[in-house]
């Protein structure tokens, strides 16, 4: 019987032998994946042995072999939500590249540890790739996770995409005021790979979605071993490595807390908001038409006013340093600011504060309407604008919103307030 793809298969050189799952080719050679994860092209005319083939449909356990489990009563119930992205994924055999294709019934089915620690009802929200992600899915995810809630679920956990993860974690950290955890959680490699990290992240992330915890946050591996978690506030959280599986960073924040694995034991860093200390309040209102603008030297200010002539509603500048911009942009950005567009200064240096009141340029652009975004990061700058103008609220209360701490973006600040 000849292999075909998505087989598992042995092939012989002179060399070597490789074992894996037959792949696609484009370029006439044996493709096969390996168990480690990594692809190896060999040339045509090796000897190539039929070692299993894979079962029908997408070359996984069909739903009629997957396991039923009985809800517990002593259990909480967790509702989780799946986005896609690597967590939710495996090979497509027609491309031979990860897709996401794996649903939130799936993940339960693949980490069977995850019923130890809670009951759960699982939905697809959607199903994409993480860079597909837009304004209108954040606010589709917000009330979904709020009819969660409402229907008595003791936790949820969001599986997505790493790439824009910190992106949504900001959006729901604005968007949703939760009495209990809202967990976001993802994998760095695919469930396929024996070095993915699917398994460890989503029990630990089901841990704290039984918390006390209840904020936003984002649940990844703390080092590049399977020893700890870290949770980072959703407002505060970075990805800073495109491949590594301690990815994740909290940024001008300390991480809430870590979890340590497999003993799934919770340790706080951090002040937080507690179960229960606050009622479900939902603002889901997104203005998409915001820009994120990277200044660098001799950037042209004919950007800013692209922006303020294309309807564009609000503007946010990752600027220099403690804030800067060329003097030649000051002009545009008054413009803007007296058309009612929010133009918002962060930092291109992630770690500090914006100061703009210490060299004259600064003092110019605060002078012409700039809003200073204290030490938030540009991105969760951007979010924040994006909702704000998402109320429905005048220019000068958006302008005020954005130097208040909504959901912990500020430090130096009390507490949480809208």
């Amino acid at each position: 019987m000849e292999p075909e793809q998505g087989d598992r298969v042995r092939v012989i050189t002179d060399c070597v032998t490789y074992e894996g799952v037959l792949m696609p080719s484009t370029t006439g050679r044996i493709v096969i994946k390996l168990d480690n994860g990594y692809n190896v092209g060999v040339d045509k005319g090796a000897q190539i042995e039929l070692v299993e083939k894979r079962a029908p449909g997408s070359g996984e356990s069909e739903r009629e072999r997957k396991q039923e489990w009985a809800e517990r009563d002593d259990l909480p119930t967790v509702a989780i939500l799946s986005t896609g992205g690597t967590i939710a994924s495996r090979v497509d055999y027609r491309t031979g590249a990860v897709t996401a294709q794996f649903t939130a019934e799936d993940v339960l089915d693949a980490i069977p540890e995850l019923r130890k620690i809670a009951n759960y009802r699982s939905r697809v929200v959607y199903n994409i790739l993480s860079e597909n992600m837009r304004a209108e899915y954040w606010v589709e995810l917000a009330r979904a996770i709020a009819e969660e809630i409402e229907n008595g679920a003791d936790g949820v956990i969001v599986t997505h995409g790493t790439d824009t993860m910190g992106y949504t974690a900001a959006a729901l950290s604005f968007m949703i005021e939760t009495p209990v955890p809202i967990v976001l959680v993802g994998s760095q490699r695919s469930a396929d790979r024996p070095s993915s990290d699917n398994a460890m992240n989503a029990i630990c992330a089901a841990s704290v979605a039984v918390s006390d915890i209840a904020e936003v946050c984002v649940v990844m591996h703390g080092s590049t071993s399977d020893d700890f978690c870290l949770i980072h506030r959703g407002t505060r959280v970075r990805k800073m490595h495109t491949s590594r599986r301690d990815a994740f960073q909290s940024i001008n924040a300390s991480p809430i807390g870590s979890i340590d694995y497999p003993q799934c034991e919770i340790r706080t860093f951090t002040d937080y908001i507690r179960r229960g200390e606050r009622g479900l309040v939902l603002r889901d209102g997104m203005e998409q038409k915001c820009a994120l603008l990277k200044y660098i030297p001799g950037a042209s200010p004919e950007l800013l006013r692209f922006c303020s002539f294309s309807g564009y509603r609000g503007i946010v500048i990752e600027g220099t340093g403690l804030g800067h911009v060329a003097s030649d942009w000051i002009e545009l950005i008054e413009y803007a600011a007296s058309g009612g567009i929010p133009v918002v200064i962060t930092s291109q240096c992630l770690n500090g504060r914006i100061c703009d009141r210490v060299y004259d340029t600064g003092r110019d652009m605060l002078n012409a309407g700039a809003i200073e975004a204290e030490d938030m990061l540009p991105e969760v700058a951007l979010v924040k604008l994006m909702w704000s103008l998402g109320q429905g609220w005048e220019y000068d209360d958006v302008c005020a919103k954005m130097t208040e701490n909504i959901a912990g973006e500020i430090s130096g600040s009390s507490g949480w307030h809208v």
